[in-house]
């Protein structure tokens, strides 16, 4: 069986248990939905900080979901005593972080895009004319985030304080990623030129690249401990 195969049956393994369970999904969808609407009643309406905060309080939303859903990337495996049977499984550790990278990208892709028309009903957020660089941000951004949330979820799930342990790691690594998120966010959004947004697009493509390379090199020693 040739690496592709291997995470393509771990990735599809994930996907059917999350969709008989909806547990990550509904916990992100029903997080993100309730900070919006809490966002939504603590401002003026049309006031112009709003319009300033805007991509912040977007983004912020974005990644406190997002962290809650990766939090229960091995959260399966560990509780029901399968990752030792992955482990013991001949192939390499490197299709196993793959497959949970995949499939975090995708269910929080999903909840990104499925909030984006909420926050432009409700905070008057003109997004038709810039759909293809909104997602094209949030992708990338999406992909640094998951990148790294995938790699300390591995080293946070057999903690006792996991739900912590996970925003305590993650932040400060994903610090570029996010400031890059919410400037290019800014920029589309204040229709600005494009080589704005493409500025802060190359930082988060690079930093994309360091740390998918940095965890396959490392989650092997790390899933290991």
């Amino acid at each position: 069986m040739t690496l592709l195969k291997r995470i393509a049956a771990i990735f599809w393994k994930d996907i059917l248990a999350e969709l008989r369970t909806k547990e990550m999904i509904f916990s992100m969808l029903v997080f993100s939905l309730m900070v919006t609407v809490i966002f939504n009643f603590s401002f003026p309406p049309g006031s112009e900080f709003i319009q300033g905060a805007l991509p912040g309080m977007l983004w912020m939303t974005f990644i406190f979901a997002s962290l809650l859903g990766m939090n229960r990337s091995f959260v399966y495996e560990v509780d029901k005593g399968c990752l030792q049977g992955l482990m013991l499984a001949p192939m390499s550790r490197v299709a196993i972080y793959v497959s949970k990278f995949l499939v975090n990208v995708i269910f929080i892709g999903m909840v990104e895009l499925i909030m984006l028309p909420f926050f432009s009903i409700f905070f008057d957020m003109a997004i038709l004319n810039h759909v293809g660089e909104l997602v094209l941000v949030i992708l990338l951004s999406t992909l640094g985030l998951s990148t790294i949330g995938t790699l300390f979820s591995a080293i946070s799930v057999n903690t006792r304080t996991r739900e912590v342990m996970l925003p305590i790691l993650h932040f400060p690594v994903s610090i570029p990623i996010i400031i890059g998120a919410v400037q290019a966010t800014a920029a589309v959004l204040q229709e600005e030129d494009w080589s704005v947004t493409w500025g802060w697009l190359k930082i988060i493509i690079a930093f994309d690249i360091i740390f998918f390379i940095v965890s396959l090199l490392t989650f092997e020693y790390i899933i290991e401990e």
